[in-house]
């Protein structure tokens, strides 16, 4: 790639890492750009896979203060969105994606109406069975190509927990990484990765997702939640509208 190429990718990355953190629609941003890069749609799918790692290992490290004492929970949920993140992952790669690009925008749509619903205390449903089958279900989108994954993602984590915006965004942020972590490494062993692309789209990704979480925090009450539903909606509208008649 020459020298223009690079920095564009990095400048993609960079500002898709920014805003995978806060409105988590990281690929909105960097998959049709890889497209515009010429990649093919599963290279470009893949390839945006696998640089999408470092946003999360980025918004870990910027998350500290909200994912303090959030490590047990971690490890007790992490686990499930590793193993749909593998199942997403294995689908993409042997099945077609009609089915999916179709029944995407009714599932972002449907999470962006539940972020809009005021929360409710007293709730605690982490260990119920339905709202980690739902986790888990999340995670194989996330694995197999998650626009707007991290929205449902967030929808599952605030019907599931409470806790401030910022503090269930970083943990999202933290899920969906391990999610995307073992999908990107079946995709770097058996899928079309194009690394002369991945690589300064990751290290976008990596200053992208570092500098997210400190626009997060700023963000007053509830409003982190609102823009995520306002632009998980837009993504919707515009998702239906290709998948239905394109």
């Amino acid at each position: 790639m020459i020298v223009g190429e690079v920095l564009g990718l990095l400048a993609v990355g960079a500002f898709a890492g920014v805003v995978s953190t806060v409105v988590s629609l990281a690929s909105i941003v960097s998959y049709p750009a890889l497209l515009a890069f010429g990649l093919s749609p599963l290279a470009a799918n893949v390839t945006n896979t696998v640089a999408l790692l470092f946003t999360g290992l980025g918004a870990a490290f910027g998350s500290r203060p909200e994912l303090a004492g959030q490590g047990p929970r971690v490890l007790r949920l992490g686990w499930l969105t590793m193993l749909g993140g593998a199942t997403g992952a294995l689908l993409l790669l042997v099945t077609p994606s009609e089915t999916f690009e179709q029944i995407a925008p009714w599932l972002i749509g449907l999470a962006s109406l539940l972020l809009i619903r005021p929360p409710r205390g007293g709730r605690h449903r982490e260990h119920g069975l339905l709202m980690r089958c739902a986790l888990f279900a999340v995670a194989i989108y996330v694995g197999y190509f998650g626009a707007a994954g991290g929205i449902l993602m967030l929808a599952v984590l605030s019907s599931m927990l409470e806790g401030t915006p910022a503090k269930l965004n970083a943990l999202k942020n933290v899920l969906s990484g391990m999610a995307n972590a073992v999908a990107a490494t079946g995709f770097a062993l058996f899928g079309p990765v194009d690394w002369g692309a991945a690589v300064p789209l990751a290290l976008g990704f990596l200053l992208g997702g570092w500098f997210g979480p400190k626009i997060a925090r700023r963000l007053p009450g509830q409003s982190l939640r609102y823009l995520a539903a306002a632009c998980g909606l837009a993504v919707a509208v515009k998702l239906g509208y290709d998948a239905y008649t394109g």
